[in-house]
């Protein structure tokens, strides 16, 4: 340390040439400078676990930069971007999937087959299903990060309706709605 009196005030600062080391290095090396410490670019190779959620982080220990007068190297972190699905949106551990679904098969009942992460299953449909019900898959969602299974896979059921009938299907569904006793904005009315 040095010390500089100024009238009544004295300040202290490290010295200017070794830096507060106490040593000065007379011939520093032209890659660090004297400071024992060089940038490089290491690849590493991170086992990502099953199931991880987007911007979660995985340390790596003794991985960071390398630290100052000999200390031992921080950690490393890396943040993980899971990249959107096409076909699932996921909630926790469950995953959803949207299944298409025509308006017989909703009001009848029917089994559909659904996609999984593992390949199809068939799913049973119940007479009266109504558009947006989650229908439960246990157990083929995503892997659970903390303990051990999978969450579920939640098939939304979305009501498809053709944009272009046959001659006969018009007739069918017109000979349905003259049949049809039911109406769905009843209490509506004001």
């Amino acid at each position: 340390m040095k010390a500089e009196s100024q009238g009544l005030f004295a300040l202290s600062q490290p010295c200017p040439r070794c830096r507060g080391n106490g040593t000065v290095i007379e011939d520093p090396c032209p890659n660090c400078r004297g400071t024992g410490r060089e940038r490089r670019t290491k690849r590493y190779t991170v086992k990502i676990p099953a199931g991880v959620k987007d911007g979660s982080k995985i340390r790596l220990r003794g991985k960071g930069e390398a630290g100052w007068g000999g200390a031992e190297a921080g950690d490393l972190f890396v943040v993980t971007r899971v990249a959107p699905s096409k076909v699932y949106t996921r909630r926790g551990d469950d995953l959803i999937v949207d299944v298409p679904v025509t308006y017989p098969e909703a009001a009848l009942g029917a089994t559909v087959e659904v996609p999984t992460p593992e390949g199809s299953v068939n799913v049973k449909v119940k007479p009266g299903t109504e558009d947006g019900t989650l229908l439960r898959v246990k157990g083929k969602g995503a892997p659970k990060l903390k303990g051990s299974g999978k969450g579920d896979l939640l098939a939304r059921v979305k009501l498809s309706v053709p944009k272009k009938m046959s001659k006969k299907e018009r007739e069918a569904v017109e000979a349905l709605q003259k049949a049809s006793r039911e109406n769905p904005r009843e209490g509506l009315v004001s």
